[in-house]
């Protein structure tokens, strides 16, 4: 008797292994569409001026959800920043608090030419974070019912500068020169006010009015005449030249999405 022959698997119909061979195929689609992702969206380094911290949280979560780009950012006083960018620091983008700084960092060949613009107008106020100290002429200043006053290092922070102006414009800079402490940025002179280690403090708007935030303590929007528009200009600098997501983000920051936020934390455009 002849033995019963084996199926031979060279014969198996070519359908019994689709299933398999498409699942293999949609892994692979998948991890090549994976790696395209990944190589597509890139992560830019920002400096960030303290006064802007609130509002480039938000700019940054919408910037990474539409364009897949992440933005890294450090917050400080402009003017440590330029110290840091001039020694080499990895920054690609600048927002600075003024218009001065990205100025000279293009001059001194550290930014790049054609890209700077001014993204916000800022507004100084003194604060307290108490109800009732400040009123709305800013008289507590001439009264002098305070012991200390914050106010972010001038030679720094644009913002501070604005504080000093302003002062000397109202002629009591010398009147309450003994009472000023100085924080390295305006972020520190707001929470100089925010714990109590000083009465009141020039900071700005954006600071004490946040949108998302119940309003705290009282300020006085100090007059625009008193002290220098603060204009906030963005710079690409030239380590973020051939960034993708460094040229992305500034063209985002143009947008109406990322204008919308900046105006709600009081901020010109």
């Amino acid at each position: 008797m002849r033995p019963t022959p084996r199926p031979d698997r060279r014969e198996r119909p070519f359908k019994d292994d689709l299933p398999r061979r498409v699942g293999v195929n949609a892994l692979l689609l998948g991890a090549m569409a994976l790696c395209v992702g990944t190589a597509l969206a890139d992560e830019v380094q920002v400096a960030v001026a303290a006064n802007f911290a609130g509002p480039f949280q938000k700019i940054a979560v919408g910037f990474a959800a539409d364009t897949g780009h992440k933005a890294v950012s450090i917050t400080g006083s402009t003017g440590k920043f330029y110290t840091q960018i001039k020694e080499g620091a990895p920054f690609e983008v600048l927002l600075a608090a003024d218009d001065e700084t990205p100025r000279k960092l293009e001059d001194e060949g550290l930014a790049v030419k054609g890209q700077r613009f001014t993204y916000a107008k800022g507004k100084l106020v003194l604060w307290s974070s108490k109800a009732g100290v400040v009123d709305d002429k800013g008289e507590v200043l001439r009264k002098g019912g305070f012991a200390r006053l914050a106010l972010a290092n001038p030679k720094l922070a644009p913002y501070g500068a604005a504080g000093v102006e302003a002062l000397k414009a109202m002629g009591l800079y010398d009147v309450v020169a003994p009472k000023i402490v100085q924080g390295d940025n305006i972020a520190q002179a707001y929470q100089f006010v925010s714990t109590g280690n000083a009465d009141v403090g020039f900071v700005a708007l954006s600071q004490v009015a946040q949108p998302d935030k119940p309003a705290v303590g009282s300020w006085w929007v100090v007059p625009a005449k008193l002290y220098a528009p603060i204009l906030q200009d963005a710079a690409l600098l030239k380590k973020g030249e051939g960034n993708a997501a460094a040229v992305v983000l500034l063209k985002y920051l143009k947008g109406e999405k990322a204008k919308a936020i900046i105006q709600s934390y009081g901020y010109e455009l």
